[in-house]
């Protein structure tokens, strides 16, 4: 089964790309084939969202057709720093006794794509790298440079509990697709790819697609409506505008050229909500207008004159109206924003706060912070070093560091003719190997249960504990729960992955009472030492409004109760590990938003809170 997209107009705007039906995602995804078929370097690449199955294993497959002569290579996340872009051929250069260059796979992808493979996996040192080459567009060969460039298709198969693509290669990349929701009868609508003689038109026709000064103007205006603060997003969108145009034949960018690039480019990198379009208010007048007046009849000519001629029609009825620049830029935000991806405002107050004065970014990584170590984890580039105090040798490192120097290390030539070919191993070509290995991490949720917060947020937060914790099992984290009310904080649940003991604990835990918070930050930090001296790196999850009234004796008194818990709240920001601080109140509360700054928490207020997206925003600190 066939379709022909060539020629098909994009989805309307109101059709949001998540909450769209699986068709209309599977129709992307094969008109994005198209785009790619036409210009697989222009605008970057694709970051795509989808697990391993046959839906993505079809598209992969067309992905293959498509790009036909050009290369298409396929990048492991593992890769190392020779493999990725070049080094010493050890084999040929062993037995020839001469130096040999063998060519990294990002040279093999020159003029064609890079397929990573689990890039949300990829080590931000092999990002690095591999950005470095997309930027400058050259790579090291030898002793020289060549050119090397090359588009790039990121697998991500990262659920939406776990951290997706680094940030900096997401940003290069023009398109952002899901196929998570696509199913596998979706996906045998097949694409009718172009043929060589119009894809040699079409690429042609691309070099000759002027974008006028409105169009960028208007991508812009709408980038910077949905809080975008990067300039290559309008850049990549218009290149995508440009392709489509070429696609559909025109010489100039439409409207609905535009609107796709704002969809597929703009509206996934969304940090913002844009507001909705105001009507400019009636112009207010003291008297009512007067009523128009009628116009005057007209004489109808003698019969013997000539009948007045019919006015000219100079074809202006006929001629589409053309946009002006505000209209243009409201209407790519529409577009864009009916795509807007789910969560997005806990991501913005999650992510964006972390270049605020005084807050500390949150732990990278699912699964604690990251720690080097020489017997097990996850394996690293190898590292000049002799092999001592547990580090083991890599063998094929120091035979690539040794190899070059041979004819400098050749033996005499009156010695024997074993001795000569032997390799001459010095303390300097040492290499040893490395790894890398996570400690557990563990939530600890501060909970209130003093009487302002039983009848409001207690249900929630207990709602979000419970779809934490079912998560927690595949992820190997923990899950502790503090409560305090009354004149006292305890420990209700221990550090664990127990769902059965976590609703139990939290069926069982009344509300009401006075709010002793300096005493639930207190043990707070006392718990996260103990995790720390067991292995694990803590978080802290404070579901308040901030309004104490019991200090850390356990007496009344709203100013020295706030005055403990601020000095509480200072000594967890000398602490290296992240806090999130969810204001419970109806409204945003000043005492909360205070005491986040200082304790060098993330802020995010939920004045109608649901669990299911208080368990999204506290998914989000984890990583």
């Amino acid at each position: 089964m066939t379709q022909d997209l060539r020629t098909a107009s994009p989805p309307a705007a109101q059709d949001a790309q998540q909450d769209a039906p699986p068709s209309v995602q599977w129709s992307d995804a094969q008109l994005l084939l198209l785009a790619l078929q036409v210009d697989p370097l222009g605008f970057g690449g694709v970051w795509l969202r989808a697990g391993h199955g046959p839906v993505r294993e079809a598209w992969l497959a067309q992905l293959a057709r498509a790009m036909g002569q050009r290369p298409l290579v396929k990048v492991p996340h593992h890769v190392d720093t020779e493999r990725l872009l070049g080094g010493t051929d050890l084999t040929h250069t062993l037995q020839t006794g001469k130096l040999q260059w063998q060519d990294g796979v990002l040279a093999q992808a020159h003029g064609g794509v890079a397929t990573l493979a689990m890039a949300e996996r990829l080590s931000p040192a092999t990002a690095a790298q591999m950005l470095y080459t997309l930027d400058k567009g050259q790579i090291r060969q030898n002793e020289g440079e060549q050119d090397c460039r090359f588009g790039i298709i990121a697998l991500d198969e990262s659920g939406e509990d776990e951290p997706g693509l680094t940030p900096a290669l997401a940003e290069r990349l023009g398109v952002w697709l899901s196929l998570d929701t696509v199913s596998r009868f979706d996906s045998l609508n097949t694409l009718e790819l172009l043929s060589a003689d119009e894809l040699s038109r079409t690429q042609s026709d691309l070099k000759h697609v002027q974008a006028q000064d409105q169009d960028l103007g208007a991508l812009c205006q709408a980038a910077l409506a949905l809080g975008i603060d990067s300039l290559r997003a309008p850049l990549l969108a218009l290149q995508v505008a440009r392709v489509h145009a070429a696609l559909n034949q025109r010489d100039t960018l439409a409207q609905e050229d535009l609107a796709l690039a704002a969809r597929w480019v703009l509206a996934p990198r969304a940090t913002v909500v844009p507001p909705p379009p105001q009507e400019p208010p009636p112009e207010e007048t003291d008297s009512q207008p007067p009523p128009p007046e009628e116009p005057p009849p007209q004489e109808e000519p003698p019969d013997d004159s000539p009948a007045p001629p019919p006015p000219e029609d100079h074809g202006e009825s006929e001629q589409p109206e053309v946009p002006t620049d505000q209209e243009l830029a409201e209407m790519l935000v529409a577009a864009a924003a009916a795509a807007l991806p789910p969560h997005l405002l806990d991501r913005m107050l999650l992510q964006r706060q972390n270049a605020s004065k005084g807050v500390r970014a949150a732990p990278s990584g699912s699964s604690g912070q990251a720690q080097k170590h020489t017997m097990r984890g996850r394996p690293l580039s190898p590292r000049a070093g002799k092999p001592h105090a547990g580090a083991r040798l890599h063998l094929l490192a120091t035979l690539r560091a040794a190899a070059p120097k041979q004819k400098l290390r050749r033996q005499p030539a009156g010695t024997q003719a074993l001795t000569r070919n032997r390799i001459s191993l010095w303390p300097e070509d040492f290499h040893i190997q490395r790894f890398e290995q996570r400690t557990p991490s563990c939530l600890i949720f501060a909970i209130d249960a003093s009487g302002s917060a039983a009848l409001e947020r207690l249900a929630e937060a207990k709602g979000a504990v419970e779809i934490l914790l079912q998560q927690s099992y595949a992820r190997r984290d923990s899950v502790c729960v503090l409560a305090f009310r009354g004149a006292t904080a305890e420990v209700l649940l221990p550090p664990t992955r127990s769902l059965v003991r976590a609703k139990r604990a939290l069926a069982g835990l009344p509300g009401g009472g006075g709010t002793p918070l300096a005493m639930a930050l207190q043990l707070g930090l006392e718990q996260a030492m103990q995790l720390q001296r067991a292995g694990m790196t803590p978080s802290l999850v404070v579901l308040s409004d901030g309004r104490a009234n019991i200090d850390l004796a356990g007496l009344g008194g709203r100013a020295q109760a706030s005055a403990d818990a601020l000095a509480l709240a200072q000594r967890w920001a000398l602490s290296p590990w992240a806090a999130l601080w969810i204001d419970t109140a109806p409204k945003p509360e000043p005492l909360a938003q205070a005491l986040a700054r200082s304790m060098g928490a993330q802020y995010l207020p939920m004045p109608y809170v649901q669990a299911q997206r208080m368990a999204a925003a506290m998914q989000t600190l984890r990583g």
